[in-house]
């Protein structure tokens, strides 16, 4: 019997913490943030396939736009879990390119609506940027066909006036 009521009291305490997580919240800044890494990154993909005529030429600009995720994913592991209020964990949710993980990874330990809503706008102002730059590539991207690119030709096309 006092087994029994061990076990009530703990799922008891278990039930009651469930009601205090606020899963609407979660579910949205999950949604949102999603969405807005999934339009950030698309677009700087969308630069690099504009700009190149094979999956050969290409490998060499993915590793730096994919590193950022990775550093998200990384830092959500070894700094977010460990301390989510802290200043690498302010950073990371914070730069466009990683708070799409790192924000997420935070929300849970219960972050500042401040911080919340700056990262939020900055992710927007990311994704409207990174659209940008990619609109100026692509336009001289998909006229230049045939061009060996580099880094030093994407900076060229990206500079060129309409």
């Amino acid at each position: 019997a006092e087994i029994q009521s061990m076990q009530n009291s703990k799922v008891n305490d278990l039930m009651a913490n469930l009601g205090q997580i606020p899963f609407a919240k979660i579910a949205f800044v999950f949604i949102f943030f999603f969405l807005g890494g999934y339009l950030l990154y698309g677009a700087l993909f969308a630069a690099v396939g504009s700009a190149v005529d094979s999956i050969q030429e290409s490998q060499q600009f993915q590793f730096p736009i994919t590193l950022p995720l990775l550093v998200g994913y990384m830092g959500l592991f070894l700094v977010i879990l460990r301390d989510p209020h802290g200043p690498m964990s302010f950073w990371l949710s914070i730069i466009p390119l990683t708070s799409p993980v790192a924000m997420v990874g935070r929300i849970a330990f219960g972050v500042p609506t401040w911080e919340l809503i700056l990262s939020m706008v900055l992710l927007v102002g990311g994704f409207i940027f990174t659209t940008w730059v990619a609109g100026r590539i692509y336009r001289v991207g998909i006229l230049m066909s045939g061009t060996k690119v580099n880094y030093k030709v994407l900076a060229k096309w990206f500079m060129i006036r309409n």
